[in-house]
This record gives structure tokens, C-alpha cells and sequence, in this order.
């Protein structure tokens, strides 16, 4: 089945295939026409299955097909009719990126909003008008408290990542946001897993929803050749380096447990001749798209990233992953080596095992 097959609108369908896209893929196929019927959705979809698309296509035709809240003839600035929360800077710049993409020739404002960067122009921008809105949950809640934003007409809520939302404690700011929004409205929950805490909040959120579960593309195994190395806690770094070098590896991708040791790591493969950049919470948002953006355009060998920071990282084709330190829950593994293997490429995920 083809993007024109699932009731888009032919802007929208024009922005997809001038993005080079012209076959849904399974997400895609089912969450579209079960977002277009306009009930609530839970979603099981893990990153790289291409659920960003999943809910941005169906969000700007639910947009286009209905008339605003409370719009008038003369109205000329459009009030917030989609929010988006996700957990991270990197994921909420990531669907921005997407909904601009694909809305392009729709005329819809959005917006995204995170901390991290100076508030004011948030504000002006929110201002002049704003369709969609993507927030992290703390820049969304400071917004509020200052009166910068009107969520009564919000129309449609997508919570992205809702399980990594809740791993990082934004569950009681979330309860809040919701009772900041109008009771008749859409609600799309996606979530790569899902524990008792999100099986919770998905029963208080959402009203009769259709349940859609979709594995990668191919499975993990087939895709993502996974190799453990055994090595001395004193000589990872040896390793790592050896590994980059003796293979000629470029992008790859090293996750370390802390801000800290991610610090480190970096310092020493630069010291070794290895372009290397770490990304954290306690970075700057400007040095953090800086990095991606090096990293992404190949000019940066090897990017060093917390759990946290990596999320919203999504690169075609990314060769290799790196577990430095291996992470204390298996839910992180998943999501890590998910970074590889991506679009249907094949990718090799590394983990160095103290001894």
C-alpha cells in the first residue's frame, strides 16, 4: 500500500514523496488509518520502526480536514491544537523537524520548546501563534506558570517515549499538563515498552483505545549483529581505540553510564587521534546540536552519550553502537542498540564486559 492509499490530504502526500518516502512502513500502515478515525491509540513501537511519521502524518490531516475551536472568520492567530510531550531536547526537536517536513505545504505553525535555550523567544514565537506544539514536559510546565501558553483548544495529545518519560520522573508534571487540557480530546500513547507504570497511566488517559504493537522492521537479531567483548576494567579504553582503528570504524556511537566518565572517554580518543565529542545533560544545548550535527554529517568519529542525551537521536544507516559501560536495565540495551539497524540496514552493536 502506498503514503496516497491511507487518506492523506495531497500535500501532505507531496511533502512525503519529495521526502523520498513512498511505502508506509507496518507502524505506519496501521497507526495512520486508526489515528484518521479520529479514537485514542496505544502504541508499542520501539525507535527506527518510523512512528514519528506514524502520528505527525495522521496529526496534520486531523488538522487540515477539522476547523479550530472557537475559530472566527477574522482570526489570524492560530491557538494550540496539538501538543506533543516528549522526554528529551534532542527527541523534541527531532518531531519538530518531522512535522515541518511534512507539513510544509499545509500553511500549519509549529513550534518546539525545551529547556536548555533562553525562554524568550519561546514566548514570542507562542505569541504570534502556534498549531502544533512539541514541549518536554519541565520547559512546558515553565510556560504555564508564566502564562505563555493556552492549551484549552488543544484538539489531539501524543505522549512519545511515554516509557522514558516516566524513567526520568516527569509523571507528576505530566498529571498536571493534563489538567491543564480539554476533557473531550485525542489521546496517542507510544511507548517501546510496556511496565505496569505505563499500563496505569495508558488506562487513566485513554478512552477505549486501539492497541497497535509493532516489532523493527526485521527482527533485532537479523539486523544487528551483537558481539560481547571481555576486557579489564583499566584497558576498555585500549580497546575501544584498537576497535576503531584496526576496522577504520566512522559514526560510531559509545554510550557510557555517567556525564562524567562520557567526559573522559572523549578527552582520551581525542589524545589517541579519534574524533570524539560527548553529549549530556550537563551540555549546552547549543554544544549538543553542535555535536549531532558533526556527528551526523560524518565530520565527528565517534559521538560519547548518556542514555538520557541519545534519546531522539535517529540516523539512517548508523553503523555502530558501543556499550562502554553496560546499562543497569535491559529496557536501555534495547533502546541503545535500536539506535543501529535502522530503515532495513544492517548494523553491529559492541559491548565490552569487565572481567
Amino acid at each position: 500500500m502506498l503514503f496516497s492509499e491511507l487518506g492523506l490530504s495531497e500535500k501532505i502526500v507531496r511533502a512525503v514523496t519529495e521526502h523520498g518516502y513512498t511505502m508506509p512502513t507496518p507502524i505506519q500502515l496501521q497507526a495512520i488509518p486508526a489515528v484518521l478515525n479520529g479514537g485514542d491509540l496505544l502504541a508499542g513501537a520501539q525507535t527506527g520502526t518510523g512512528k514519528t511519521a506514524g502520528f505527525t502524518l495522521p496529526l496534520l490531516q486531523r488538522l487540515l480536514q477539522s476547523t479550530p475551536a472557537g475559530a472566527s472568520a477574522g482570526a489570524s492567530k492560530p491557538s494550540v491544537r496539538a501538543l506533543v510531550l516528549t522526554p528529551t531536547r534532542e527527541l523534541a526537536a527531532q518531531v519538530e523537524e518531522s512535522v515541518v517536513t511534512y507539513g510544509k505545504h499545509t500553511g500549519l505553525k509549529s513550534l518546539a520548546i525545551f529547556g536548555g535555550v533562553s525562554i524568550n523567544p519561546q514566548i514570542g514565537a507562542l505569541r504570534r501563534g502556534v498549531d502544533i506544539l512539541v514541549a518536554t514536559p519541565g520547559r512546558l510546565m515553565d510556560h504555564h506558570q508564566q502564562r505563555t501558553v493556552d492549551l484549552s483548544k488543544v484538539e489531539i495529545l501524543v505522549l512519545d517515549e511515554a516509557d522514558r518519560m516516566l524513567d526520568m520522573g516527569f509523571i507528576h508534571d505530566i498529571k498536571k499538563i493534563l489538567a491543564f487540557l480539554p476533557k473531550k480530546r485525542q489521546n496517542l500513547l507510544f511507548s517501546a515498552t510496556f511496565s505496569d507504570d505505563i499500563k496505569r497511566l495508558a488506562d487513566s488517559l485513554l478512552n477505549n483505545p486501539a492497541l497497535i504493537e509493532v516489532a523493527r522492521r526485521n527482527s533485532t537479531v537479523e539486523i544487528i549483529s551483537q558481539i560481547v567483548h571481555p576486557v579489564d576494567r583499566e584497558k576498555k579504553t585500549q580497546l575501544l581505540t584498537h576497535l576503531i582503528k584496526q576496522n577504520d570504524w566512522h559514526q560510531v556511537l559509545v554510550f557510557t553510564r555517567t556525564k562524567h566518565g562520557a567526559n573522559r572517554l572523549a578527552e582520551q580518543l581525542n589524545k589517541s587521534g579519534i574524533t570524539a565529542l560527548a553529549i549530556h545533560g550537563n551540555k549546552s544545548q547549543s554544544a549538543r546540536t553542535k555535536a549531532l550535527a558533526e556527528f551526523k554529517a560524518g565530520d565527528l568519529a565517534v559521538l560519547v552519550a548518556t542514555d538520557i542525551a541519545a534519546r531522539g537521536i535517529d540516523i539512517d544507516q548508523l553503523p555502530h553502537v558501543v556499550n562502554y559501560d553496560i546499562p543497569h536495565v535491559s529496557e536501555d540495551y534495547v533502546h541503545r542498540i535500536g539506535r543501529t539497524g535502522r530503515a532495513g540496514a544492517t548494523g553491529q552493536a559492541v559491548s565490552l564486559v569487565c572481567v
